[in-house]
């Protein structure tokens, strides 16, 4: 189902054309922003919640339905970017605001909580631990009281001034912390639960009772406990050290003695399980073959674990009970909107109205009133519009042997209208690297290149998310060494299969991607024509010891998953400038705290001194990934140019 009017934007008609013909990229296609990208329908219905991206920051408007008029707005700080929101009432929102500094760089949650009316009316900084910005319209003034860190986690059935949230210290490095019950309108907090491990999150029943408790220490072992109630004993129900895996609470079923699990295992893809309350008994409901769950289904009202979705080649559901209401009514929503997947963000009380929210790899997502009673969708608003899913080049899963047998999976794509053989490649790593995956969505980095005119290959090595216990744990400590053989091998897979033209393939990534790419070249000197890094990290040591100071559980994990500082300077990049045979491109932000400016300025001078021809292009008020327009446009206009240089694509307008 689409709505082919909401589709079209006249500005750009011409562009998506002459895709085919690979003309000159627009970049401005993919710096363009969306008026809204998340919604919430109230409870009553009579409200919109939708987030609203600016340059510096994400803003939450409120807009009433009869009229489309925003009635109300949280604004936060610069780098800003609403983490959640939810209706806790008819009227009033609670909104969460995270930090992201830069934007390849993860958003992270900073414990300040605001609440509104849908009216405009009784705006209030609920939490904060900077004490700052005590109203919703981004002005503010100091609060002299120092806070803990807040984070909302839930609302409370039949409750409408009450909210659960999650605190902590904000100076300590591994706290332990409490569930409180917060009052919405004023402030006012009392203990619910203390948790009895240290890093926790917490789960809820349907009644919105805290049962569970998941957490680690320092030493980073995961551990989860459970209590039937308030003010009972919590009971310890996995220790990673016994069981070797770790498990995960997702929810409750409606009698509230069955619980949904998350599980590990020792080998293969995680599933999820019952458990029973009572008995401690464990039933396998749902795991697939090769990947882990991508997703829980929930109910409308978000309260109940319904099913899972699993990404491959397409998105696809599964469910606990497939004739229970709520999955009919989720499936028949997957049958209203093929190849598409779908979630549902938000319902009214009475269930009479939801918003269903549909996306693919060629669709940035659609979203849709739908009416349970008429079994009517009618479009609220699509995201970026101004490409047009027909013309956008689909992503292909791939799967391949490495070199000592490990399966290995990634997504190809290729331009549109070509022939998929013989292309000029870019081999584009994911950042993280651990834990994290490319998937089947729409991705800028893969379609800018694609419409350039080069086939895109991302691979999921090992050490990356959604593939397993071991499959992640088999790229520990393999910076540069079997994490580097897979991305070798992939390259080679795509030469093998006629796809890469082996005189043009270049690698390209950020974050710990733009490691693996300096890598790349410098370990394989004639594989690559070219190499591209932003904002990367380049000597090891350094940022392991710079890490060491993040606290204990921090120094364990770069200890157990990067590796001792001694062995780490022959797999830095900053070390082997003398092996890399090709010219470079590197980037940066000069507040990039994840992967500091000084990793790239010694890069840089590494290379010249080898003789290297490298470029540059450095920002000083940027931070992990630019923000500002103009500098996203630079950005992209100099790595087109490089990559025309030596691959011979498209550059920009």
């Amino acid at each position: 189902m689409k709505h082919t009017g909401m589709r079209l934007a006249a500005g750009l008609l011409a562009w998506l054309a002459m895709w085919p013909a690979l003309a000159q990229v627009d970049v401005d296609a993919f710096l363009k922003r969306d008026r809204y990208e998340q919604i919430k329908i109230s409870l009553s219905g009579e409200f919109y919640a939708v987030t609203m991206p600016l340059e510096d920051r994400t803003v939450l408007v409120i807009i009433r339905r009869s009229d489309q008029q925003p009635t109300a707005k949280v604004v936060g700080g610069e780098n800003s970017r609403v983490g959640g929101f939810w209706w806790v009432n008819d009227t009033r929102v609670v909104v969460a605001m995270d930090q992201q500094m830069g934007s390849r760089a993860q958003p992270y949650a900073t414990g300040e909580l605001h609440a509104v009316n849908a009216d405009g009316s009784g705006g209030i900084l609920l939490s904060s631990p900077y004490g700052i910005n005590d109203d919703t319209s981004g002005a503010g003034h100091i609060r002299l009281q120092y806070e803990s860190a807040v984070y909302m986690f839930d609302t409370i059935p039949g409750d409408d001034r009450n909210v659960l949230v999650s605190t902590s210290p904000v100076d300590q490095s591994d706290p332990i912390t409490r569930v409180e019950r917060l009052d919405v309108y004023n402030r006012r907090r009392a203990t619910i639960a203390t948790a009895p491990v240290r890093n926790a999150s917490f789960t809820t029943d349907v009644q919105g009772q805290v049962r569970f408790a998941q957490g680690s220490g320092r030493d980073n072992v995961s551990k989860l406990y459970y209590r039937e109630g308030r003010g009972q004993d919590w009971r310890l129900i996995n220790d990673e050290a016994q069981s070797h895996v770790v498990v995960s609470a997702l929810g409750f079923a409606e009698d509230g003695r069955t619980a949904y699990l998350r599980s590990e295992h020792t080998e293969g893809p995680d599933s999820i399980v019952s458990w029973n309350a009572d008995t401690g008994v464990r039933t396998e409901f749902l795991r697939d073959a090769v990947v882990d769950p991508s997703g829980v289904i929930w109910t409308a009202d978000v309260r109940r674990p319904i099913g899972a979705r699993f990404t491959q080649a397409r998105t696809v559901s599964r469910y606990f009970t497939p004739a229970e209401p709520a999955a009919v009514f989720q499936r028949s929503l997957e049958k209203a909107f093929p190849n598409e997947a779908i979630a549902v963000t938000s319902a009214t009380r009475d269930g009479s109205l939801a918003v269903v929210q549909a996306w693919s790899d060629t669709n940035n997502g659609d979203f849709y009133l739908y009416n349970t009673k008429t079994k009517a969708a009618d479009g609220i608003y699509s995201l970026r519009t101004w490409f047009d899913p027909a013309k956008v080049p689909p992503m292909r899963e791939i799967s391949f042997k490495a070199r000592d047998g490990l399966e290995l999976h990634g997504y190809l794509t290729v331009p549109a209208g070509s022939s998929g053989k013989g292309l000029p490649l870019v081999i584009n790593p994911h950042g993280g690297p651990f834990g994290i995956s490319d998937t089947w969505d729409f991705d800028d980095d893969t379609q800018l290149l694609a419409a350039a005119g080069y086939a895109v290959l991302r691979v999921n090595y090992r050490g990356s998310g959604q593939y397993g216990r071991a499959f992640q744990q088999a790229g520990a400590r393999q910076w540069g060494r079997a994490m580097q053989d897979d991305l070798t091998d992939a390259t080679q897979w795509a030469i093998a299969q006629g796809i890469a033209d082996p005189a043009r393939i270049c690698i390209y990534g950020a974050s710990y991607g733009g490691y693996a790419a300096l890598m790349g070249v410098a370990r394989e000197p004639a594989l690559y024509r070219c190499a591209v890094g932003y904002v990367g990290v380049y000597d090891l040591p350094r940022m392991v010891s710079d890490g060491n100071s993040d606290g204990a559980s921090i120094k364990t994990w770069l200890h157990e998953w990067v590796g001792d500082k001694d062995a780490l300077a022959e797999v830095s990049p900053v070390n082997l400038a003398d092996r890399i045979k090709v010219p470079v491109f590197l980037a940066s932000g000069g507040k990039d705290t994840r992967a500091p400016p000084v990793h790239t300025e010694r890069m840089e001078k590494a290379l010249k001194r080898a003789g290297v021809p490298v470029e540059t292009l450095y920002y000083a008020d940027e931070g992990h990934g630019y923000f500002a327009d103009a500098h996203r446009r630079e950005y992209d206009r100099r790595l087109l140019a490089f990559l025309a240089t030596h691959l011979g694509g498209q550059t920009a307008k």
